[in-house]
C-alpha cells in the first residue's frame, strides 16, 4: 500500500510539475513578444496604409471600449528621405563663398513633394534666427543680458509655434559684425527647405508684444519685410530703414538678392570702394565703412527694378521699434492694458498658456472698440523693441546714451515681456525694474489691483 501510494503521489507531482512548467512557458513566449517585436518589413517604406486602434480606458465596458481612429499614410517617418533631393548634389553650397544655388525653388518644391506631412503646414511656416559672439561678452553683465534676450525669443517662438535657431558661430569669419547675419540667413534657407520665410532678430532686439503676430497675409507678394519708410529712402537717408530685425522669403529671389547684398560685404575685395560709395550717396550717415542697412539701401534706390517690387518697408506698426521712444511708456501701456481687463470680467480667467492667443484674440476686439492706438502716440504693446547702439555684449554703447539709460530701458522691456509670459504661470514682477522680485498673482487679477 504504502508503494502504490509513494507511485500515486509521483504522478500527481509530475502532472503538476509539467502543467507548472507550460505555464511559464506560455508568459516567457507572451513577454518575449511584447518585449522583442518582429523586426519590420524590408519593405517597409512602401508598405500599405497603416491602420490603428485607439482605446478608450476610461469605459468599463470591452464591448464599446474601443473607438476606431483610422489614419492613412504612405509616406516615410520625418526623419527619413526616402528618394535623392538637392542634399544629395555635392555642389551645393551653404556658403557665399561659392557659387550661388541655382533652381531653387524647384528643389525646394520637389524637396516638399517628397515630405508632404511638411508641405501641408509650410504655408507662412517660419523659422527664427538670431546669434551672437562666439566668446564671453567683455561687458560684465553682457553674457546675462544675452541670456534673457534669447529667453524672450525663445518664449515667444513657444507661443507661437515658430523653430528657433540661435546661433553663436562665425559661419564665415571674414563676414564680422553686422555682416555676419548674412551667411547664418543663407545657410538656414539650405538648412529649412520647409520654411517659407526666415526671420532674423537681432540678439539685441526683444519681443514686447508676446501676443502679436506679424500680419502675414499683408506680405503675400513680396519677398522682404523690413521696418523703414519709402519717403526716408528716397530722401537718401542712411536711417530710412533698420536690417536688425527683418523677414526674408525663402526663394530664388531671395538667395539672389543675399547674393548681391553680400558682395558689399567685408569678404570683397570692393569693400572699401563701397564705403566710399555709400558715404558719398548718404549724405547724414555717420561713417565711410559699408554696411549692411545702408547696403539694401543702396539697391532699393539703384537697382530699385531688379529688387523693389518685392521689398516691402513696414511702418503701421512697431515690427522693429527704437527704444528710446518705447521704454517710458511701458508702465502706462501695461496699466492700459490692465484697465480693459478689469472692464471684462472673461479676460480675467485665469487660463493655460496653450489657450492664451484666444484670449488675446478677445482683448483685440476690445482694444479696437475702445480706439486703443499703436505707434509713437499711442498705448498699444510695441511688437518689437530694438535697442540700437547700446551693446549690451561688448558694453560700448552709443555716446548719445548713458549706459544707465541702456540698462535700464533693456529690464524695463524684458520685464514688460516676462509679465505677459508669467502670466499664464501665476506670477508678475512687482516693478519693471526689478528683475528679482515678482509676486503671484490674486485670483481674478487685475479687478481689485
Amino acid at each position: 500500500m504504502a508503494n502504490k501510494s509513494y507511485k500515486c503521489s509521483l504522478l500527481s507531482d509530475g502532472l503538476l510539475f509539467a502543467s507548472g512548467a507550460g505555464v511559464a512557458l506560455l508568459l516567457f513566449f507572451a513577454f518575449y513578444s511584447f518585449f522583442s517585436p518582429s523586426p519590420p518589413p524590408s519593405n517597409y517604406l512602401h508598405r500599405q496604409p497603416l491602420r490603428q486602434t485607439i482605446t478608450n480606458t476610461n469605459t468599463t465596458s470591452s464591448s464599446s471600449s474601443q473607438q476606431h481612429c483610422y489614419f492613412h499614410t504612405s509616406t516615410p517617418p520625418l526623419n527619413t528621405d526616402p528618394a535623392p533631393s538637392f542634399y544629395d548634389d555635392p555642389s551645393l553650397s551653404y556658403t557665399l563663398q561659392e557659387e550661388p544655388i541655382k533652381n531653387w525653388d524647384e528643389k525646394r518644391h520637389h524637396w516638399l513633394l517628397q515630405h508632404p506631412t511638411l508641405a501641408q503646414a509650410q504655408r507662412n511656416r517660419i523659422v527664427m534666427i538670431s546669434g551672437s559672439q562666439p566668446g564671453p561678452c567683455r561687458n560684465p553683465v553682457g553674457d546675462h543680458l544675452l541670456l534673457r534676450f534669447y529667453k524672450n525669443k525663445a518664449d515667444y517662438c513657444r507661443i507661437h509655434g515658430i523653430d528657433l535657431f540661435y546661433n553663436t558661430a562665425l559661419l564665415q569669419p571674414d563676414m564680422f559684425s553686422f555682416w555676419a547675419k548674412i551667411p547664418v540667413v543663407r545657410a538656414a534657407m539650405v538648412a529649412h527647405p520647409e520654411a517659407e520665410w526666415i526671420w532674423w532678430v537681432d540678439s539685441d532686439a526683444a519681443f514686447t508684444d508676446m501676443e502679436f503676430e506679424p500680419p502675414m497675409e499683408k506680405y503675400e507678394g513680396y519677398n522682404l519685410v523690413l521696418h523703414g519708410w519709402p519717403h526716408r529712402v528716397e530722401a537718401r537717408s542712411w536711417t530710412s530703414l533698420n536690417a536688425g530685425v527683418f523677414l526674408i522669403r525663402n526663394c530664388q529671389w531671395s538667395v539672389d538678392f543675399i547674393d548681391r547684398w553680400a558682395r558689399m560685404g567685408p569678404q570683397s575685395p570692393e569693400y572699401r570702394r563701397w564705403g566710399r560709395i555709400q558715404k558719398a550717396l548718404f549724405k547724414d550717415k555717420l561713417y565711410a565703412e559699408s554696411d549692411d542697412q545702408t547696403g539694401i539701401i543702396y539697391l532699393l534706390l539703384k537697382e530699385k527694378e531688379r529688387w523693389g517690387d518685392k521689398i516691402y518697408l513696414e511702418n503701421e506698426y512697431y515690427f522693429e521699434g527704437y527704444w528710446v521712444e518705447i521704454v517710458n511708456k511701458l508702465e502706462k501701456i501695461a496699466k492700459t492694458y490692465m484697465d480693459v481687463e478689469r472692464r471684462v470680467k472673461g479676460l480675467r480667467r485665469r487660463r493655460a498658456e496653450k489657450v492664451a492667443m484666444a484670449y488675446a484674440r478677445m482683448r483685440e476686439e476690445y482694444l479696437e472698440k475702445e480706439g486703443i492706438r499703436g505707434g509713437p502716440h499711442g498705448w498699444r504693446r510695441p511688437f518689437v523693441t530694438h535697442f540700437t547702439g547700446c551693446q549690451p555684449c561688448s558694453g560700448d554703447h552709443n555716446t548719445i546714451y548713458s549706459g544707465e539709460n541702456c540698462w535700464d530701458g533693456m529690464q524695463r522691456a524684458l520685464n514688460f515681456a516676462d509679465d505677459q509670459v508669467l502670466r499664464a504661470y501665476g506670477f508678475r514682477h512687482e516693478r519693471l525694474v526689478n528683475s528679482t522680485a515678482v509676486r503671484p498673482l490674486p485670483f481674478d487679477f487685475p479687478a481689485d489691483y
